[in-house]
């Protein structure tokens, strides 16, 4: 499905976690310019001390400063001002973001965001160098080629990280549970993001994982289903769709993917304060899973799209949950082109599932509460970023803010001890490794504890459910599809 028309110069609808800051605008410094303008609301008594302010620091300032250079760094002040994923792209800014979502960029793979001053990862992208070199979800970068981000806007370092393919790049990164930073050489490459991989799991089952969304993904998740089907025999008894550690994307891509498994039915509608922000998606059908068994698996980097698709399949009654509570980046970014050849990344509205619950800040509640059986891997998920820890973040009040998981399932034998306070550097590695094999190659059912159990549950077996401080055996019931 395509991103929806909107009336103004908006050529795509974003949903990825943030970039940073600017807006281009003319500005006269006289209080005559603006005296015909008091009825609008302007601040004529604010535009007059930034006039001051200006003119001092071109007058006193040690060195001489260019107007170029204020005037970018006051507008980024003001849009910084707003929420951590308004942003003002330059034009060589604006055209590598639409090559980013084409599936096809420069650099080392890697989603962040700025909190504070300081960088923090949202998620490496499956694949690529980020991933490869063992970078996780809650890192924190604090330098890049020995240089320090404290201070820099989140667009410079996303600048410094990009270069010429096959360049070597060194970060030095803070990890939670981890007294020593970390030092880690990456080569930059060219990101061909494969966005969907899909594998049979077991016969008649099959396993789809999305990276993230780009404009081909709602295309490639039906090709993955067919393909599958085909090599099922031409029936799936059920399907796991993998979204954990997925930073988002494209909305139309998200919307199309939802689309993929459903009939009819709303998938996410958004609300606003002007009148073209207010929309509604809708699915169409057909479902390609033909009503079988679905089962969605999320965690703390399941964020924007992702948290969207999953919204809609659990709302809608067509899957199963299962995992931990989502990132909560549920805000619209509209891309407005500017005369510059830049564009202004703009918070426009904020997503909400077909059941009236808001995503923003809240994130989707699995309907099965599933911790790693791993005490390494409960602290990596712990350490996830969360979109509510965010400096400026909207909030956006939701009925929905109390819902909880139906079921809880219990850690295996042996699981249950407290996960450790420091992680000793095999510890991490041997952490990150599983995580990282998981969700990137063909899934090891022996070491990943949530996909064996989502397996379990959708191949109709019993599985270990927490009630009270008891642990009861339990089949868990299935959606079916409506209509099926």
């Amino acid at each position: 499905m395509p991103t929806p028309h909107i009336p103004r110069p908006r050529p795509r609808t974003l949903l990825g976690v943030g970039i940073g800051v600017i807006i281009g605008a003319g500005l006269s410094f006289t209080v005559a310019v603006y005296a015909d303008k008091e009825r609008s609301g302007v601040p004529l008594e604010e535009i007059q001390t930034f006039s001051q302010v200006f003119g001092l620091i071109k007058s006193d300032y040690v060195d001489p400063a260019s107007d170029k250079k204020l005037m970018e760094g006051a507008i980024n002040g003001m849009v910084s001002a707003l929420d951590p994923h308004s942003a003002y792209l330059n034009p060589k800014e604006f055209k590598e973001m639409e090559v980013f979502t084409d599936g096809k960029f420069g650099g080392l793979g890697i989603e962040v965001t700025a909190d504070h001053g300081i960088i923090k990862v949202v998620a490496p992208i499956d694949g690529t160098p980020a991933a490869k070199a063992g970078i996780q979800p809650g890192d924190l970068i604090v330098k890049i080629d020995g240089k320090a981000v404290q201070g820099m806007s989140l667009q410079e370092t996303v600048d410094m990280m990009r270069g010429k393919p096959g360049s070597k790049i060194t970060l030095t990164i803070l990890r939670p549970h981890q007294n020593q930073p970390l030092t880690l050489t990456l080569i930059r490459a060219i990101i061909k993001v494969q966005s969907v991989r899909a594998f049979l799991l077991a016969p008649g089952y099959g396993y789809i994982r999305i990276s993230q969304f780009q404009d081909n993904t709602g295309a490639e998740t039906r090709r993955a289903v067919e393909g599958l089907e085909k090599e099922a025999g031409g029936h799936l008894k059920g399907l796991i769709l993998d979204l954990r550690n997925n930073p988002g994307g494209v909305l139309g891509a998200g919307v199309e993917t939802a689309n993929t498994f459903l009939n009819h039915g709303l998938i996410v509608y958004t609300k606003g304060r002007i009148a073209d922000s207010d929309m509604q998606f809708k699915a169409s059908g057909p479902d390609y899973l033909h009503g079988a068994p679905l089962i969605v698996l999320i965690n703390g980097g399941s964020a924007s799209a992702a948290e969207i698709v999953t919204g809609a399949l659990k709302d809608d009654g067509r899957a199963l949950v299962l995992g931990q509570r989502s990132f909560g980046k549920g805000s619209v970014q509209t891309v407005m082109p500017l005369s510059n050849g830049g564009a202004l990344k703009l918070t426009t509205a904020l997503y909400f599932t077909p059941a009236g619950c808001s995503i923003q800040s809240q994130g989707i509640v699995p309907n099965v509460e599933v911790q790693p059986a791993n005490a390494q891997l409960r602290a990596l998920d712990g350490d996830l970023l969360k979109e509510s820890e965010l400096h400026g973040v909207l909030k956006a009040p939701s009925e929905c803010a109390k819902l909880t998981p139906q079921y809880t399932l219990a850690l295996p034998a042996g699981a249950e001890a407290k996960a450790p306070t420091a992680l000793t550097q095999s510890e991490k590695q041997d952490a990150e490794a599983a995580l990282s094999e998981s969700i990137t190659q063909k899934p090891d059912l022996a070491k990943d504890y949530q996909l064996r159990e989502a397996l379990a549950i959708l191949q109709d077996k019993q599985v270990p459910v927490q009630v009270g401080k008891e642990t009861v055996e339990e089949r868990i019931p299935l959606p079916k599809a409506v209509g099926q």
